[in-house]
């Protein structure tokens, strides 16, 4: 099935900073909600904004929105009952961490979308909500939920710390990667036939290769290099093996005879030395070392508290669904060995 984009932004942020739930007792389920989970309800009008901008987006990608009864449809609705649900939960466990944002801090994050993306025309930014099918105030909830969701993220890895030690033992076990190989400048010259690439050799033997650049203009294949005389920097071992092999065995200023390689003849003629390899030492890379190491803290982090979350808010009887809304995806499924959510 084809996705809408709506929903794959909806995804895209359940997988970075989806909540599960726990506290409180369940709420009563009225003939108006989806589900009520814990102590919050979910209503129907919730879902029918989430379908109404799935349908905006559809319209959006040129795509055929699916019809009630559909199992295409179903699958569509269940993603937003499970987004939704999920939605629910993260407010409920904001809300234990003392994770609180105020109307101004919305609104602060919807003038600032504003000016980065629609200039501060109110009347692009109007046109671009009724796209996808959203009221100011269904935007303004969406923003919401995003600033609950990064505020959580940051109190639950905001201990995370990377010691120089870590630092310095992460380098040393991937000393490879910060390893730069031998390297030189050559020039080439790349044509389809031996007999052109025989010709080309010797009009550069014969000018004493001071018309190499004007030849690799005139006949060299290679788009990379042909515009610019022929010139490349290569490193050890990143070029196909003869090319590689013949490059580095020139003394500088060798005019190579012609070389085959899987994309033809090649004349080469080496420019430079060849420079040593060396290593990047540990002060150049230790702060984005640093960086790297603390956000894979923060994911690990990230994934066990959502994992412990899921777990309690799968407890049997924390979920309940009103009739023909369970998702047919059980968001409980992983964690439980058979069903953990009702239906009324």
């Amino acid at each position: 099935m084809k996705r809408s984009a709506s929903l794959a932004l909806f995804s895209l942020l359940l997988a970075l900073l989806v909540s599960a739930c726990g506290g409180g007792g369940t709420a009563s389920l009225g003939s108006g909600d989806v589900l009520v989970v814990g102590g919050q309800n979910v209503s129907k009008d919730d879902l029918s904004a989430m379908m109404n901008r799935a349908k905006a987006s559809y319209k959006a990608n040129k795509q055929k929105f699916p019809k009630p009864g559909t199992q295409e449809f179903s699958s569509l609705q269940g993603q937003a009952v499970t987004y939704l649900l999920q939605r629910a939960e993260l407010a409920q466990r904001a809300n234990d961490l003392g994770v609180k944002v105020s109307n101004k801090t919305v609104d602060d994050r919807i003038n600032l979308v504003k000016k980065q993306s629609y200039g501060n025309d109110q009347t692009r930014f109007e046109a671009a909500l009724k796209q996808q099918g959203l009221t100011l105030d269904q935007y303004k909830t969406f923003e919401k939920f995003q600033l609950i969701s990064e505020e959580v993220y940051k109190k639950v890895t905001s201990k995370v710390h990377v010691s120089d030690s870590a630092i310095k033992d992460y380098y040393t076990k991937n000393k490879s990667v910060y390893q730069q190989k031998e390297s030189r400048d050559v020039r080439h010259i790349l044509v389809n036939k031996k007999s052109l690439a025989d010709q080309i050799y010797a009009q550069l033997v014969a000018a004493h290769e001071t018309n190499f650049a004007k030849l690799a203009k005139k006949y060299s294949k290679d788009p990379s290099s042909a515009a610019n005389g022929g010139k490349l920097t290569i490193v050890r071992g990143q070029t196909v093996p003869p090319f590689d092999k013949t490059s580095f065995a020139l003394k500088t200023g060798q005019l190579s005879k012609p070389v085959h390689t899987q994309y033809g003849w090649h004349v080469i003629q080496a420019l430079s030395g060849i420079r040593a390899a060396s290593a990047t030492p540990l002060s150049k890379v230790k702060d984005s070392i640093r960086q790297q190491l603390e956000q894979q803290q923060k994911n690990q982090l990230m994934t066990t508290w959502i994992n412990n979350m899921q777990k309690q808010f799968c407890k049997p009887g924390k979920i309940k669904y009103q009739v023909g809304y369970k998702p047919t995806t059980d968001p409980c499924a992983a964690f439980t060995s058979t069903s953990s959510t009702a239906t009324k």
